[in-house]
């Protein structure tokens, strides 16, 4: 079991020194006070409070789940035991038969604080409070099996205040474990929500593609039926690329707690760009070429996976609302602080941008490039047909 919070390195070695410290209290108990050896109620008396001392260590030595039930039961009914016989030695004492003194059991007031600790830290919520209090008033009872003087009294308020102060320190470090499982499941939702984003691209670039072939092998057939086999055959893998990506997203977001590392589809960038180019080139009548300025080793892995996605929807856009373009210019440029894309077609298709409401790919796309601290825009180019460029600063993502 882990201890949220804590490595579980830290707690073993919290563990060794509470330990430790446990000895110590104990040995000196024994050595001053504790058990003198008068009789045989003093041996018995000596017993009972080495047996609390070790009862405190079974219920904060293991490493409890957050929100354990078992945790705040144990020390309910330790913090019960702890009560009952301090009030019995205080009542045998009071009756005069027996006469006690010396030392109550340091180790078992160090003990019971600690359960204090750990039941706030770690305890369900809705019995964590009882067992505290129940535990810290059995610590503050505590020197009262030495007497009731005013100096054991005072002992008593001290105990308290540690009990108090093991107990804020208990809370505090849950509020902080629980404001860290938040930001977790806020990244967790922010990346499944990339992943939906990342899915919409990836399958409207396939599913565009298998329609192309679909409309192209249904005019061809008859003239070049070996171009309608091949047409088939790309049909095929990228019907099936795309169904694993959207079981893979699917499995993402019916289990919440499923770690989302598993990518929808490989993590492609600039180096991909040329397979995604031929693959382009393989499924429609409309070149893609690619022009290349600098060198693209070396850059972000955000930066190179954005920039191949600007590209995939460019093209996937062309595709779409330019049949009549005649090529798609797909152009990489780096300069010493920026990554600068664009791919162009010349189709002669008016267009204009994306109704509110629509154009999905485009705005997941926005968000992604704004995230790095880029710039994308897409309209109509000067000559004519449509541009999409975007620019990512390379300093400032090496810098996150």
């Amino acid at each position: 079991m882990n201890a949220p919070g804590f490595s579980t390195w830290w707690v073993r070695l919290g563990q060794l020194a509470g330990l430790a410290a446990l000895a110590l209290l104990g040995a000196f108990d024994l050595r001053y006070g504790l058990y003198t050896g008068a009789s045989a109620v003093e041996a018995l008396r000596a017993l009972v409070q080495v047996g609390l001392a070790v009862l405190t260590a079974v219920v904060w030595l293991p490493v409890h789940r957050q929100g354990s039930r078992s945790l705040p039961l144990a020390a309910l009914v330790l913090g019960a035991i702890s009560l009952a016989v301090t009030f019995g030695f205080v009542l045998l004492s009071a009756s005069g038969r027996y006469l006690f003194g010396g030392s109550w059991g340091l180790a078992e007031s160090a003990g019971m604080i600690a359960v204090v600790f750990v039941v706030t830290r770690w305890g369900a919520a809705r019995l964590a409070p009882w067992a505290a209090v129940l535990a810290a008033l059995a610590a503050a009872a505590l020197p009262l099996r030495a007497g009731t003087e005013y100096v054991y009294v005072i002992f008593g308020l001290l105990q308290a205040l540690g009990a108090v102060g093991a107990a804020a320190v208990g809370i505090y470090l849950r509020v902080v474990a629980a404001g860290r499982e938040r930001a977790i499941a806020l990244v967790r939702a922010e990346q499944r929500a990339e992943f939906a984003r990342d899915l919409h691209d990836f399958i409207a670039h396939h599913v565009t593609g298998i329609v192309v072939q679909a409309q192209g092998a249904r005019f061809v057939a008859e003239q070049d039926p070996q171009r309608v086999i091949v047409a088939l055959e790309q049909i095929e893998r990228a019907g099936a690329e795309t169904m694993a990506s959207m079981r893979r997203m699917v499995g993402v977001l019916r289990n919440p707690d499923a770690p989302p590392d598993a990518p929808l589809a490989p993590l492609a960038g600039v180096a991909d760009l040329a397979p995604l180019l031929e693959g382009h080139n393989g499924t429609t009548n409309t070149p893609a070429l690619l022009y290349v300025d600098g060198p693209l080793d070396g850059l972000p892995v955000e930066v190179s996976t954005s920039a191949y996605r600007v590209v995939m929807e460019g093209l996937t856009n062309a595709r779409q609302h330019a049949p009549d373009a005649r090529s798609v210019a797909v152009s990489v440029r780096r300069t010493p602080d920026w990554l600068l894309v664009r791919v162009a077609d010349d189709g002669a298709t008016p267009r204009s941008a994306p109704a509110r409401g629509h154009g999905f790919g485009l705005l997941g796309l926005t968000e992604r490039v704004r995230a790095l601290g880029g710039t994308i825009t897409a309209g109509p180019g000067i000559s004519g047909g449509w541009v999409l460029d975007a620019a990512f600063p390379l300093r400032s993502a090496v810098a996150r």
